[in-house]
């Protein structure tokens, strides 16, 4: 029989009520972490700077293996149609973050682009012009009477003149062939062009098979600055510190494993991503393995992935006011900063 004396509930009634209040707030502090951790990831446009390549690997592998999940981000990694073009494409706020060539950085700022890198990994410049491997020019001024290849939007587009004036050269003495990035390629394996203006991890193992080549490093000519890295609009590094630090991580994290005898699976990684791309595996490896040694330059040994030394800026900027890409007296700090790089 259920007790109930002028209204009020039984004292089993009352412990029941009682135990079931304290089971409800439990589960309620059980459940708000736990809807924490499934909050919405944090969405992030990365737009790439070409069609599928080794240097893309770190991106790549990442999305595979669902790092950028882990991390809390949900990033969309776009192909590009050359550095020039994605940083256009950042400045103008279509995409969030880039990773490019980042030699083109000043004279876009000289042009009012409002982009800085905020992590660079491929420290040393890797601008090379391809020539056959048993071809005699060594030098920029063997090219004189020669044909290069190259497209608008190239990295290589603010330095060609000055690489030229350093073997004594000028476009009436080297015939400079601009296409577009799709027939690049077919351009210079075709041999209608003498040198393949590019970068020297992405052109060699791509030339192996149809065009043996060797590469004429640009550096060699003078042309010096910080390769590829991640950049961003000032307002973007500015209000979305923590995912952009986050992205930094889950980078360091994918290029340490690749770089510790994982290069195969991070080829795979390329090709799962882009399974209509049409990728050769054995290419892509060479690609990883030459952008890996890249990586560094004396100022840079033994620092954090990422992370970019003033000194190397500085010597670009110098190359940079020597070609005239840009005007004498900017600092260095105006292209790159450290903070997103623990």
């Amino acid at each position: 029989m259920t007790w109930f004396a002028f209204g009020r509930r039984a004292p089993g009634a009352r412990a029941f009520a009682a135990l079931l209040a304290t089971t409800l707030i439990g589960a309620a502090a059980v459940a708000a972490p736990a809807a924490a951790q499934t909050a919405a990831p944090e969405k992030l446009t990365v737009r790439l700077d070409f069609s599928p390549w080794g240097v893309h690997a770190g991106m790549q592998l990442a999305k595979e293996k669902g790092w950028f999940k882990d991390a809390g981000l949900d990033v969309d990694v776009q192909d590009g149609r050359g550095s020039g073009n994605t940083l256009q494409l950042v400045n103008s706020g279509q995409v969030d973050v880039g990773q490019i060539q980042l030699g083109l950085l000043p004279q876009a700022r000289e042009n009012g682009s409002q982009v800085k890198s905020f992590a660079g990994f491929d420290k040393r410049t890797d601008l090379a012009v391809l020539v056959d491997k048993d071809s005699p020019i060594t030098k920029v001024s063997d090219f004189a009477g020669k044909s290069v290849v190259v497209f608008a939007a190239s990295p290589w587009a603010p330095f060609i003149d000055y690489w030229l004036k350093q073997g004594g050269l000028d476009r009436t003495k080297v015939n400079v062939m601009f296409v577009d990035p799709a027939a690049l390629w077919g351009t210079y394996t075709a041999k209608r062009a003498d040198g393949l203006m590019s970068t020297s991890p992405s052109a060699l193992p791509v030339a192996e098979a149809a065009r043996p080549s060797k590469a004429i490093l640009a550096s060699d000519a003078g042309v010096v600055f910080p390769s590829y890295g991640l950049i961003a609009t000032e307002k973007t590094i500015d209000t979305r510190k923590d995912a952009l630090k986050k992205l930094v991580a889950v980078q360091q994290k994918a290029w340490d494993y690749i770089r510790n005898g994982h290069v195969s699976e991070a080829a795979d990684a390329i090709i799962a991503q882009r399974p209509d791309a049409k990728l050769n595996k054995a290419v892509l490896e060479e690609q990883i393995r030459l952008t890996i040694d890249f990586f560094d330059t004396p100022a840079t040994k033994g620092k954090p992935f990422g992370w970019q030394a003033e000194e190397d800026w500085t010597k670009a900027l110098a190359a940079l006011e020597a070609a005239g890409a840009v005007k004498p007296g900017t600092k260095p700090e105006a292209y790159f900063t450290n903070e997103l790089v623990n």
